[in-house]
């Protein structure tokens, strides 16, 4: 029998859950975004979230055993963000999927949210392990070497801001709305990106980390200068930011590859993942680059780019049949390291 695993994701404003197959079919799959309650504020609020979670979980679960046409009984695992993230989502996330667990005599695995991720293309794509990761999304900016499920080696990182951070906030100076990345994007294509200087930050360095608290703010002091924000402004500014973010991952990438290529001179393959890994020009780049270096490049699909319980369902699938499940002691973290995942 064909092994079935639900995957439930609640660590930041998506309560969302899915149901996989070992053999690669997403059975069912659904998410309920919170933005209209974070809207007001501008950014994700972690009580709300969490009470939003804990309002929709169960309903949404039902839903989803619902749409795969089958019974709790016929899972195979229950798997869950069990971090990192904010910590009461994650709680709502994690005390759910043991209940079921447990009441279902079922295995139970915490997925890493960020390993979600890191496997999501192998559900959709040809990749082999090793392969190198770009994992950019609203709290995080990594390249690492992937050498397995549980297996990883963090080749760089941000000091500072993330990318996805850094978009947010941008987006927020310039008074564009909330979701700040998808919005920015889109305004970037009405833009030119030449229209502002803008500094790319580590361009240069040696190493693969990141930065881009120096970019934000240096598009902080041109929009405290410009006073009046028009569209054309606004649409010229986040097209040239964009555009630096895009730069800057470029320049760490080629040093990131030049690394894998060392330690692995037969693989080929470059994944991104992440929430950030939905934006266009950043993707465009990412083509364009490993075919220079003659890699293969896979990308999710832009849905499964975003927060969703298919990437935590995968991931548990992976981690199921690499037999390491978890016990009931597992407690919710709201900070957990990849390499920390390590075996052996």
């Amino acid at each position: 029998m064909t092994k079935l695993v639900l995957g439930i994701e609640s660590s930041c404003d998506e309560t969302a859950c899915a149901v996989v197959s070992e053999d690669k079919k997403i059975l069912s799959s659904v998410v309920w975004s919170q933005y209209d309650e974070h809207r007001r504020f501008g950014g994700v609020v972690p009580e709300i979230a969490a009470r939003a979670h804990l309002e929709k979980c169960d309903l949404l679960i039902r839903e989803c055993i619902e749409k795969a046409g089958i019974k709790f009984s016929d899972l195979s695992a229950v798997a869950v963000a069990g971090g990192p993230g904010l910590i009461g989502g994650v709680l709502v996330g994690v005390m759910t999927a043991k209940a079921i667990a447990l009441c279902h005599n079922l295995p139970f695995i915490a997925v890493n949210h960020l390993e979600g991720h890191a496997l999501t293309a192998r559900l959709t794509e040809p990749v082999q392990f090793p392969y190198l990761l770009l994992l950019t999304s609203g709290g995080h900016c990594q390249l690492l070497e992937v050498m397995g499920v549980g297996q990883y080696k963090r080749l760089g990182g941000t000091i500072d801001d993330s990318a996805g951070e850094a978009f947010d906030k941008v987006a927020k100076m310039l008074e564009i709305g909330y979701p700040g990345g998808p919005n920015l994007e889109k305004r970037a294509k009405l833009g030119n990106p030449k229209a502002f200087k803008l500094p790319v930050p580590m361009k240069g360095r040696t190493g693969c980390d990141f930065s881009f608290s120096g970019l934000k703010t240096a598009v902080r002091v041109a929009v405290d200068k410009a006073g009046e924000l028009t569209d054309a402004y606004k649409n010229d500014m986040c097209a040239s930011f964009q555009a630096a973010v895009v730069a800057e991952v470029q320049d760490r990438l080629k040093n990131g590859i030049k690394l894998f290529k060392a330690d692995f001179p037969n693989a080929a393959d470059l994944v991104v993942g992440g929430g950030v890994a939905a934006n266009t020009a950043l993707r465009e780049m990412l083509e364009k680059t490993a075919k220079q270096y003659k890699m293969n490049f896979y990308a999710p699909p832009v849905k499964l780019c975003t927060d969703n319980g298919v990437m935590i369902a995968w991931a548990g699938m992976e981690r199921l049949n690499a037999d390491l499940t978890d016990d009931f002691t597992f407690r919710a973290r709201p900070r957990w390291p990849l390499t920390e995942l390590n075996q052996g």
